[in-house]
C-alpha cells in the first residue's frame, strides 16, 4: 500500500506537473501571438501616421515660400494640399492664423469660417514651440457629420520665431475601427489605441461611450509606461475582465497600441484537456489504489495462513510448546549464539513417570489433558527472554535455558519438578500417588569437546538424555545432572 500511494502521488504529480507546464505554454503561446498582432497593427498604424505627418509638413514648408501663396486661389490650393490626397482616411487638412481663425482649408476656398483657437492641438502650440508634431485627443468635427477624429498639428512660426498659427490634419477615428474590425480575438478580445495621458482614441469592442475615456487610473493602465513594449496579465478598467495583455508604442507618436486576449478564452482548450487528461490521472490512480487494496487483502490472507501454517508446525497443539522442529531450530540457534558469544547454555529434558501406567488407567483423554497440564505448568516457570520449552515426543520435553550455568539449571529443573508434584494429578503408580517428572539437566561446559563448537550440538542433545535416563534409574521424581543424580525433593 505504501508503494502503491507513492506509485500513486507520483503519478498525481507528474500530471500536475504536465497540466501546469501546458498552462503556461498555452500563456506563452498566446503573449506570442499577441505581440506579433500589436507589432503589425503598430507598424500599419505608423505608416499611415507618417503619411499624414508629411502632408502637414508640406503645407508647413509651403506656408514659408512666399511665392506659392501668391499664386491664384485654385493652383495654390492644389500645390499646398496635393500630398494629402495619399493619406487614408484624413478629413481636412487646415492652416489657422495666431487666433485661430482658420486662413487655408483643404476642402474649399475660401475656407469655412471655424475657429480652432479651444482645440487641444491649438493650445499646445501656444507660449513655446511644441516641438513637434502634436497629437489631439478624440474630437468631433463641428461642419462635418463625420465620425470622431484626431488632430496632427505642427506650429508655424513667424521669421522673428513667434507664433504666428499651426498646421493640422484631422484623422477619422474610423481608420482605426476598420483596422481593429479585421482582426478576430476570441469573445473577450480586445483591440485599445490609447494616448500616453491615458485616453482612449479606438477600442475593439467599439463602443461609442468608451471614446476619449480616461483610463489613467486604473491599475492596467500603468505597466503600459513601462517600456516601449512587453506582455503582463491585468484586469480591464472598463469590463473588469482579466487579460492577458501585449502593447507596443507608435514610434515618435503618444501612442499604444494594445492587444488584449481574455485568459479564460486564452485557457480554454486547457481547461477541457486539463478536465480529460485529469479525469485519466485520477482513473489511474483510482485503478492503482483498487489494485493496490485487492493486493494487500490477498497479501494480508496470505500472511495470515502462513502465520498460521508456522504455528501449526512450530507449536504442538496439545500443550501449546514448541514442536520438534522449532525445538530443533531454537536449540541450533541458541547452540550458534552460545558460541559466538562465549556464554553458557544448558538444557533440561522432562519426562512423565509411568505415563503409560496412567493412560492405561485413565484413558487417552485424561492422558492428553496431564500432558496439557504438565505442559502449562513448564510454561509458567520459564518467563525469561530466550527460554524456550518445547515438546520433544510422547510425554517427553526439553527446555532451553541460555546464560544459565550447571547450578542455576540445577535450580529451575527443581522448581519445575516440584511444581508438576504440586499439581496433585493422581496417579497410583507415581511417588506419592500424585503425576510427577524426572528431569536430566546438562550445560554445554560439560560435555567433553564443546569448545569445537556446532559438530558437539547432537552430543549435546545426546547429554540431556542421558541425564534423563540418570534421573530414571534414580527412581523417578527427581533431577539428575550430567554424570550425577540428585535426589528428589519431597514437596
Amino acid at each position: 500500500m505504501a508503494a502503491s500511494l507513492v506509485l500513486v502521488f507520483m503519478i498525481a504529480g507528474l500530471g500536475a506537473f504536465a497540466l501546469v507546464q501546458m498552462r503556461r505554454d498555452a500563456m506563452d503561446n498566446a503573449g506570442v501571438a499577441a505581440a506579433n498582432l500589436a507589432l503589425t497593427l503598430e507598424r500599419s498604424i505608423t505608416r499611415n501616421l507618417q503619411i499624414h505627418e508629411l502632408s502637414i509638413g508640406g503645407v508647413v514648408e509651403a506656408m514659408h515660400d512666399p511665392a506659392l501663396l501668391t499664386q491664384p486661389p485654385a493652383l495654390r490650393q492644389r500645390l499646398l494640399f496635393d500630398r494629402s490626397i495619399n493619406a487614408e482616411d484624413m478629413g481636412s487638412l487646415l492652416v489657422a492664423d495666431a487666433n485661430g481663425k482658420l486662413v487655408y482649408d483643404s476642402h474649399q476656398w475660401p475656407p469655412r469660417p471655424v475657429d480652432v483657437s479651444d482645440r487641444d492641438y491649438f493650445q499646445a502650440h501656444l507660449g513655446a514651440d511644441h516641438g513637434g508634431v502634436f497629437l489631439s485627443r478624440p474630437f468631433q468635427p463641428r461642419l462635418t457629420p463625420e465620425n470622431k477624429s484626431i488632430g496632427i498639428s505642427r506650429r508655424l512660426s513667424a521669421p522673428d520665431g513667434s507664433f504666428a498659427g499651426i498646421v493640422v490634419g484631422t484623422l477619422r477615428l474610423q481608420y482605426f475601427r476598420k483596422l481593429f474590425d479585421g482582426v478576430s480575438l476570441g469573445a473577450g478580445g480586445t483591440l485599445t489605441l490609447v494616448r500616453t495621458d491615458g485616453t482612449i482614441i479606438m477600442r475593439r469592442p467599439y463602443e461609442a461611450e468608451s471614446i476619449g475615456r480616461d483610463i489613467s487610473s486604473s491599475p492596467s493602465f500603468a505597466p503600459l509606461l513601462q517600456g516601449t513594449q512587453g506582455t503582463f496579465i491585468g484586469v480591464a478598467a472598463l469590463d473588469g475582465v482579466q487579460r492577458l495583455y501585449s502593447f507596443r508604442r507608435v514610434p515618435g507618436f503618444p501612442l499604444l497600441v494594445v492587444v488584449g486576449r481574455a485568459t479564460h478564452d486564452v485557457l480554454a482548450p486547457w481547461y477541457k484537456r486539463a478536465w480529460i487528461f485529469g479525469a485519466l490521472i485520477c482513473a489511474l490512480d483510482a485503478a492503482i489504489i483498487a489494485l493496490s487494496l485487492l493486493l494487500s487483502r490477498q497479501w494480508r490472507r496470505r500472511v495470515e495462513m502462513e502465520e498460521h501454517l508456522r504455528w501449526m508446525v512450530n507449536t504442538d497443539a496439545l500443550t501449546g510448546l514448541g514442536s520438534r522442529r522449532a525445538l530443533d531450530d531454537a536449540a541450533d540457534m541458541e547452540w550458534r549464539r552460545a558460541r559466538r558469544h562465549s556464554q553458557p547454555l544448558s538444557l533440561l529434558m522432562l519426562d512423565v513417570d509411568h505415563f503409560k501406567e496412567f493412560n492405561d488407567r485413565y484413558g487417552h483423554q485424561a492422558g492428553d489433558d496431564a500432558l496439557a497440564a504438565v505442559g502449562a505448568c513448564i510454561q509458567g516457570h520459564i518467563r525469561r527472554p530466550g527460554d524456550y520449552a518445547g515438546r520433544y515426543g510422547g510425554e517427553e520435553f526439553a527446555i532451553l535455558l541460555p546464560h544459565t550455568g550447571a547450578a542455576g539449571a540445577a535450580a529451575r529443573a527443581q522448581t519445575i519438578r516440584a511444581a508438576v508434584e504440586a499439581l496433585q494429578i493422581p496417579n497410583p503408580a507415581g511417588a506419592n500417588g500424585v503425576l510427577t517428572v524426572s528431569v536430566g539437566a546438562v550445560t554445554d561446559a560439560n560435555i567433553p569437546g564443546s569448545e569445537q563448537g556446532f559438530a558437539e550440538l547432537r552430543a549435546f542433545l545426546r547429554a540431556g538424555d542421558e541425564a534423563l535416563y540418570l534421573a530414571k534409574r534414580s527412581g523417578r521424581n527427581c533431577v539428575a545432572t550430567f554424570g550425577t543424580a540428585t535426589a528428589a525433593m519431597a514437596s
